[in-house]
């Protein structure tokens, strides 16, 4: 995934030129069990496609879909999602001072939180927790 400014600057026809940042905050998450989750999952078919999918698939769709909801209210970019890996920055690509550290904790609270509440569709009674890692 890149950041808007610089497909932006692409499609502009501009090259984009590196940049260090000194001073940004990482965000990691997955999710605990995942492994375990998955293989309970089973593959159904979908109405809408008629293409099969796994169960764990509409799973993290759905939370995904949450999450991206929430940090949509914080200055946080985004970086990319890989399976159950879900990863944001903030101070990058756009430089917000000593900010970066307090939307990055504010909305992995808030993330935490969606994460609690939330009801994996084939298993409803199954909690769902995930791993948070921090870095600035």
């Amino acid at each position: 995934m890149l950041p808007k400014s610089v497909v932006e600057q692409l499609r502009l026809g501009h090259s984009i030129a590196p940049e260090a940042f000194e001073q940004c905050t990482i965000y990691f998450s997955d999710i605990v069990g995942f492994t375990s989750l998955s293989a309970k999952s089973t593959p159904l078919e979908s109405i809408l496609c008629c293409f099969p999918f796994l169960q764990v698939v509409g799973l993290l769709n759905k939370l995904y879909t949450e999450f991206d909801e929430v940090i949509d209210r914080y200055d946080v970019y985004k970086v990319e999602t890989i399976g159950d890996a879900y990863m944001v920055a903030s101070g990058v690509p756009r430089r917000n001072g000593c900010r970066h550290a307090t939307a990055i904790t504010d909305m992995s609270l808030d993330l935490v939180n969606v994460s609690r509440n939330f009801v994996i569709p084939h298993m409803p009674q199954e909690p769902l927790k995930i791993r948070v890692g921090i870095h600035s």
